[in-house]
């Protein structure tokens, strides 16, 4: 969760069709919206840290500005490879100082903390979840609301969610088995609101590539028709969205095929087979992040599919299983 993102509108979602007699709640729909609506109008500064049960820790310094319908971000990085990531809406540059690198790419905006929902998209999010509030606490010194999303199958996890109580901005979220342990969690330790914009620097920042190397993103859009695949039957919740044809750092081309279910995301890679590169078929889990390797057999020749998501493993073995190849 190197980078966050912000909406660039307001989700439409179905609200949930039962309410309670007594006090008003907010639905599945309401929350996400407020959750939204927070994110993209909000400027602020902090540092951002995410923590697995695996034992793996990162941590992250964030500049955040919205000027009108213009998303800025600053991100630099406090753990591992020394990199500063900029963004502009979905023009996003990477700078790598100890390779004098800097890598440039369009992305979509998918539901990356404290943006949970892939925005512009009708998801019936609350067909797949519950919400309730479930208390208040106070995350780096700002008061909070609680709200926990109860998954409806056992297709996805749950969220645990800090919301702050004047702007409604997400300042904690843990994902949460079946069982309730929390397999990641991702919160600002530090955190400013309403800082003064300074949408001009980060602007003159992204144009300061003098010394670096440049590289552009060697990916397109494509559709998984042109591409010869499809699923012989949908996985609940989950809607098909962008398909990228990319090249990889070995010189293959692979495709990235994205669903989400409004939270949650899953993506397959798929690329043709080479016994010398794949090994076994198999698992891996790190936090709430799951893998997927497996030999997809296909009449002109097999492929191999990596599925990576926040989801159960379960998950992928039903995308891994309806996956069928066609003559593109």
């Amino acid at each position: 969760m190197a980078l966050l993102w912000c909406a660039s509108s307001v989700v439409g979602l179905a609200a949930a069709a039962d309410r309670p007699i007594g006090p008003p709640e907010r639905s599945v729909a309401e929350w996400l919206v407020r959750l939204q609506q927070a994110t993209n109008m909000q400027s602020y500064a902090g540092t951002f840290v995410v923590s697995s049960a695996s034992g793996a820790l990162s941590s992250s310094r964030i500049w955040h500005v919205c000027d009108g319908e213009v998303q800025l971000e600053r991100v630099d990085a406090l753990t591992g490879t020394p990199r500063t990531t900029l963004r502009r809406n979905e023009a996003v540059m990477t700078f790598l100082p100890q390779s004098r690198t800097v890598r440039t790419e369009q992305r979509d905006a998918m539901g990356v903390f404290p943006n949970l929902l892939a925005p512009g998209k009708d998801f019936s999010t609350a067909d797949y979840y519950a919400a309730r509030q479930v208390g208040q606490g106070r995350v780096a010194g700002f008061d909070a609301d609680i709200v926990l999303l109860s998954p409806r199958d056992g297709k996805r996890f749950g969220y645990r969610i800090w919301s702050e109580q004047r702007t409604g901005l997400v300042v904690k979220t843990q994902t949460l088995d079946a069982g309730g342990r929390v397999l990641e969690q991702a919160a600002f330790s530090e955190l400013l609101l309403d800082v003064p914009a300074q949408a001009g620097q980060l602007q003159q920042m992204m144009a300061a590539t003098d010394g670096y190397r440049v590289e552009k993103s060697e990916h397109v859009r494509t559709s998984a028709e042109a591409e010869g695949w499809r699923l012989k039957a949908e996985v609940p919740g989950f809607r098909p969205q962008q398909m990228y044809r990319r090249r990889a750092p070995n010189a293959v081309t692979m495709v990235q095929w994205i669903f989400s279910d409004g939270l949650a995301t899953v993506s397959l890679f798929l690329e043709p087979f080479d016994g010398q590169r794949h090994g076994a078929e198999g698992m891996a889990a790190m936090g709430a992040t799951h893998t997927l390797l497996r030999r997809v057999p296909a009449a002109t020749g097999d492929w191999w599919l990596t599925a990576v998501g926040e989801v159960p493993v379960q998950t992928l073995q039903v995308f891994a299983q309806n996956l069928e190849r066609r003559n593109p």
